[in-house]
């Protein structure tokens, strides 16, 4: 049960934005932006960096659902958010996802952390000034969305097969802009 009475019981963020319609949509709007698009980082990647955060973060809800659709963009290894999480320096990934996870790690632990070696590396690696912004702003905002999830106490479901389907219906259907969290 959340902290307040959100008078609903959807879980997670959906659960804030039925709530708030208000804050929902803008919110919505900069996850779209942030992650659904192929512009450098392909979906998957971007989708990657948001579980990768939540996971640091111990955020349940959002590096389940956000793995669920990295997951489903990534159909050649299907536990590559498990090894990503658990050791993405040794997680079968490129050099540059690498030099970018290492770069949203430090961003997780505050913006200061994050210093010129880690972006050298990172465009050493093949990343282009977009994708580390891009990087850098999904970590942060990320670090947003968890701390509203978590900090209001919301539910959030143990069933893997939940967040498959919401995955998928992300994905192939509604994005984050055109989801009614209802």
């Amino acid at each position: 049960m959340s902290h307040i009475n959100l008078e609903n019981d959807l879980p997670g963020i959906r659960g804030l934005m039925a709530f708030r319609p208000d804050t929902a949509h803008p919110l919505n709007i900069l996850a779209e932006t942030l992650l659904r698009s192929d512009e450098g980082l392909t979906k998957g990647e971007r989708e990657l960096i948001a579980a990768f955060v939540s996971a640091l973060n111990d955020c349940f809800f959002c590096q389940n659902i956000h793995g669920a659709v990295a997951q489903y963009y990534a159909t050649d290894d299907e536990k590559l958010v498990q090894k990503v999480k658990a050791d993405y320096q040794n997680a079968p990934i490129s050099d540059k996802m690498k030099s970018l996870l290492s770069i949203a790690k430090n961003v997780q632990q505050g913006g200061k952390f994050v210093n010129k070696d880690q972006i050298q590396k990172a465009k050493e690696e093949g990343a282009s000034d977009i994708e580390i912004h891009d990087t850098v702003l999904i970590a942060a905002a990320f670090c947003m969305f968890n701390r509203y999830v978590d900090g209001l106490g919301t539910f959030a479901p143990d069933a893997p097969e939940m967040y498959k389907e919401r995955a998928k219906n992300i994905a192939e259907k509604t994005g984050y802009a055109n989801s009614n969290p209802n």
